[in-house]
């Protein structure tokens, strides 16, 4: 496994540029559903942990909520500060470590942004740090894939040009981890790059576990975007609703 593969990798253009087709308009689509099922006071503080360019603390931000956005990444953090404004700001931040203890009513991780670490006890503290940013009372949205929906779906080689850039993407997985290695090919670099994306398989019984350990229970869960039944089979989300306790 690549020591700290997603600093590296999300902070290179190539990264933007291959998942660039993850627009405003699916961020907007995603977070009404997401409000129209949390119903969260008007002046409720959010956080949006990894929150990359910051495209869904915008929407946020401008449903009138005060909203936070942490990410690891400097170039990620660099794009989301042009969208600053009174009620939305942005900081580099390591999600393992502790951020503004007990402030926020609401903690949001969306898109499998979670699970990258080389150990479950820095998946743990992660955990940890997002329950502590919470009030008592306080929620946490987090969205993860559904391993055994992923196993089943897997892609494993595929092949996308972006912008005159080849890239080749491979997907495997063992008992552990999901991997996707995506390999560059671009006409203007002097020798072709390659990062190995990780993710851990974590359950909803691992989720069980990780939350209880940090003052979280579970509260809802559902199954897709739409908050369809979770199945563990069907079901190609696993979407959590957890409250501090």
């Amino acid at each position: 496994m690549e020591e700290n593969w997603f600093k590296n990798w999300f902070d290179t253009e190539y990264y933007h540029q291959l998942y660039k087709d993850r627009d405003e308009a699916e961020a907007a689509k995603f977070i009404n559903k997401l409000i129209e099922k949390l119903q969260p006071n008007p002046n409720a503080c959010m956080l949006d942990v990894a929150c990359g360019k910051g495209r869904h603390a915008l929407e946020l931000a401008n449903k009138g909520f005060e909203v936070t956005g942490i990410d690891l990444s400097s170039s990620s953090i660099h794009e989301a500060l042009k969208f600053k404004q009174s009620n939305l700001q942005f900081f580099e931040h390591d999600m393992r470590l502790p951020f503004w203890i007990n402030y926020f009513d609401y903690a949001f991780n969306f898109f499998t942004s979670f699970g990258y670490f080389k150990t479950k006890r820095e998946d743990n503290n992660a955990i940890r740090s997002m329950a502590q940013s919470l009030k008592n009372k306080g929620i946490l949205v987090l969205d993860f894939l559904n391993v055994s929906y992923t196993e089943n779906n897997m892609i494993h080689l595929d092949k996308k040009e972006v912008d005159q850039v080849e890239f080749t993407i491979t997907k495997w997985y063992d008992d552990h981890f999901f991997y996707k290695k995506i390999q560059i090919e671009d006409n203007k670099l002097q020798k072709n790059y390659s990062f190995t994306e990780t993710v851990a398989k974590y359950t909803l019984k691992d989720f069980t576990s990780m939350f209880e350990t940090n003052n979280l229970k579970i509260v809802d869960f559902y199954g897709d975007y739409q908050f369809g039944k979770y199945d563990q089979k069907e079901s190609p989300r696993l979407i959590m609703f957890a409250e501090k306790i």
